[in-house]
């Protein structure tokens, strides 16, 4: 079993749980009664620089354990709010990223105007509808873990919420399922989840697969400013940036770094 299947199994348990706190019912008339979030597609769409960056919240990963000592994940979001993020993510997953539904709520209640992603291992409804009360714009949904159906059903109660689902991908067989859904927003992640493995490649392989009118996000292995202007000659419209971010020395400098000088 790989590590993103052994996630996705423990997610289920977490699901069961989650329900048993706060049954369905009562979660979805909280969301239903939330206002519209900041709409996250025309945020990429509308920011001067290309690729935008969306900077990621990430306290640990299941290879490299905890990633800084002094975590705070609300200084870490303004700190990016304040040096070129266009949005961040915010990778919720208790049990193997260290992360929680609560910084999401943090930070939304800070920074109420910036477009946040919800990352998650996303397989049940209920998830999309605690993504909306927390204050995410967006929900990702990794193709490969979710059949058809499945895909296409949160694909689906996404727009419904007023929220950006973001489907990612990692080859072509991902890529024809995600197409089915007439996605408004499409990331490949160069990391292999199966593995782990790395390889800014796979955004730039696929790129020619993807209609342009879809926004395209690039994930993981994005470290310099040449791998930035490697996706803007691609034309990536936004990349997904979390370790080099979160392990830098100074965050606001290397922000600045794969911002700065980075317009079309």
């Amino acid at each position: 079993m790989s590590i993103l299947d052994e996630i996705f199994e423990h997610k289920i348990e977490e699901i069961i749980e989650a329900k048993r706190q706060r049954p369905s019912a009562a979660l979805r008339r909280l969301a239903e009664g939330m206002p519209p979030p900041v709409n996250f597609v025309e945020a990429l769409q509308a920011a001067k620089q290309k690729p935008a960056l969306i900077a990621e919240v990430k306290r640990a990963s299941p290879s490299r354990g905890l990633l800084r000592p002094d975590f705070d994940h609300r200084a870490l979001a303004r700190t990016y709010a304040e040096n070129g993020a266009t949005a961040v993510s915010v990778l919720t997953d208790k049990h193997y990223f260290q992360g929680s539904l609560q910084f999401l709520h943090d930070i939304h209640a800070i920074l109420p105007a910036l477009p946040l992603l919800r990352k998650e291992f996303i397989r049940d409804p209920y998830q999309l509808y605690e993504a909306k009360v927390a204050g995410a714009s967006a929900a990702l949904l990794i193709a490969a873990s979710l059949e058809d159906g499945l895909l296409q059903e949160l694909h689906a109660l996404a727009l419904e919420l007023e929220l950006s689902p973001l489907i990612e991908v990692h080859t072509a067989v991902d890529l024809k399922k995600a197409l089915r859904c007439n996605p408004v927003l499409l990331g490949v992640n160069n990391r292999n989840l199966h593995d782990f493995s790395v390889d800014l490649g796979t955004t730039i392989r696929l790129r020619p697969l993807i209609p342009a009118a879809i926004p395209l996000i690039a994930e993981s292995g994005i470290h310099t400013p040449a791998d930035v202007a490697r996706l803007r000659a691609a034309s990536v419209d936004a990349m997904l940036v979390g370790e080099s971010l979160v392990i830098a020395a100074d965050t606001a400098a290397k922000t600045r770094e794969l911002t700065m000088n980075n317009y079309q």
